[in-house]
């Protein structure tokens, strides 16, 4: 076998495994393609997806704002609380000091 012998050869060889990928790939394409009606669903399918991500987007920032107002609430609950609570504790001393002045009063009567 010459040179140019096995020049053809190999571009003969080279070939057919061309044409035999070719036509795995023809095969392969021609059985998994998709239908029209499945691609229709498809598409149905990924814009209710989008739209179910872009509701859950909404839920998750209304239950951010939501929980970040009841903080604010509760603080503010928080500290009425306490001023209620020194208030209540300075109007108790206040009548336990009048109390024992009354007591001093009478008893000195």
């Amino acid at each position: 076998m010459n040179r140019t012998e096995f020049v053809v050869v190999t571009a003969i060889i080279l070939f057919v495994a061309f044409l035999f990928g070719w036509f795995t790939n023809w095969l392969v394409h021609r059985f998994m393609r998709v239908p029209n009606s499945e691609m229709t669903e498809l598409d149905r399918m990924a814009q209710q997806l989008h739209e179910a991500e872009e509701q859950r987007e909404h839920a998750i920032s209304y239950y951010q704002q939501r929980e970040h107002d009841l903080e604010n609430k509760l603080t503010q609950t928080e500290a009425e609380l306490r001023a209620a609570m020194e208030g209540l504790r300075d109007v108790r001393q206040e009548a336990e000091e009048l109390r024992s002045y009354i007591e001093k009063v009478n008893a000195s009567r």
